[in-house]
């Protein structure tokens, strides 16, 4: 239990089932050219979960001082698992993730692409060393790695199956997974900084240089409910523009997405202890998970 603790299993959980959603749910319902075999891609997700696991035990090891202020009894590393266990099990996901899209370049004739995992493995590391000390850089780099899991889908599974007849096909559907990696980055950007509010008490000791450290609680308070405004418009224009006429997909947006992002916009501009800006941080992950689930509703969408 301490281990899936450490990796944070429901995240992981939320990397695979957003995946495993774009490729059954939107792209092989839709006779989208793809790609990779069922094999293939069990083993993409695999290694997106390897490295995703790999980045946040090495979070987690540099965070030892600060989660002992921010969160004591969330500690794991230093209690139930030692420093030498967490630096071994970083390790070993880091090789079998990298390893894995080395195999999966190879598969589908991409060998570049190799390069991405041993990217985001690099920029995993650095993120924990050192990039999330400074100013909303750490917040960016974190959202937009969290928005690569869904873009990764449309690299291994529709670039390489391009060709003049399914080309407009392929964009169509590569447009999609890049409007849903926009939305994933914009609330991950945004539950980003309300967590750092969260944990302002930590950060401030270590010497991390975060928006409220910088500009103080209330100010990124504010900042934090003027950006909320971005992904609300983001969505409520996504909404009239494409699904005005699916009544079912635009019940949907109002009552799991829109609905839930003008709560936290009005939370937002109130809150003041950590115990509200948990809250809010969790209703942004809800809102992140229907926003994910929403992809199920594409049969209804689209034309068969």
């Amino acid at each position: 239990m301490s281990i899936l603790k450490l990796i944070r299993w429901k995240n992981l959980l939320l990397i695979a089932l957003t995946q495993v959603l774009i490729k059954y749910a939107l792209l092989e319902p839709f006779a989208s050219t793809t790609t990779l075999s069922n094999f293939e891609f069990f083993l993409l997700v695999l290694s997106s979960v390897c490295l995703a696991a790999a980045g946040n035990i090495i979070n987690d090891i540099h965070d030892i001082e600060i989660d002992r202020i921010n969160k004591p009894e969330k500690v794991i590393v230093g209690k139930a698992i030692s420093e030498k266990t967490a630096y071994n099990l970083f390790f070993a996901l880091n090789i079998i993730g990298v390893c894995i899209g080395f195999y999966l370049a190879m598969a589908i004739n991409k060998g570049p692409f190799f390069s991405i995992f041993a990217i985001i493995s690099i920029l995993l590391y650095i993120y924990s060393s050192f990039l999330k000390q400074m100013l909303l850089v750490g917040n960016l780099v974190v959202s937009v790695l969290v928005a690569f899991t869904i873009l990764l889908v449309g690299l291994f599974e529709l670039l390489p199956a391009i060709t003049k007849m399914n080309q407009s096909t392929q964009f169509t559907f590569f447009k999609i997974l890049f409007d849903y990696s926009v939305f994933a980055f914009m609330i991950n950007f945004l539950r980003e900084i309300v967590k750092d509010i969260e944990d302002v008490d930590g950060d401030y000791k270590e010497g991390i240089q975060s928006l409220p450290i910088v500009f103080g609680r209330e100010r990124a308070a504010k900042i934090a409910f003027l950006f909320s405004f971005i992904p609300l418009a983001a969505i409520v224009y996504y909404t009239v523009t494409y699904l005005y006429h699916q009544q079912l997909a635009a019940g949907y947006f109002l009552m799991f997405l829109i609905a839930p992002m003008i709560y936290v916009s009005i939370k937002l501009f109130n809150a003041e202890t950590k115990k509200q800006f948990h809250h809010i941080s969790m209703v942004l992950k809800l809102v992140m998970l229907f926003g994910i689930l929403s992809l199920l509703l594409y049969k209804f969408i689209l034309p068969h």
